[in-house]
């Protein structure tokens, strides 16, 4: 393998690296926000009465 393709393969690894890290991050944030909005919801018992009869919100 000669340098160039060194230098090639592990730009496409520090990409995909960093398109991972966003992905995980936006996949925090996603549950950071449901459960804050969760907390904040006037309604508290909602969430369950919906799970309990067996349809989703």
């Amino acid at each position: 393998m000669t340098l160039h393709w060194a230098h090639v393969t592990a730009s496409y690894g520090l990409v995909l690296g960093g398109f991972l890290a966003l992905g995980i991050a936006a996949a925090l944030r996603l549950g950071a926000a449901r459960r804050r909005l969760q907390a904040l919801d006037p309604r508290p018992g909602r969430r369950q009465d919906v799970r309990q009869e067996g349809r989703t919100a």
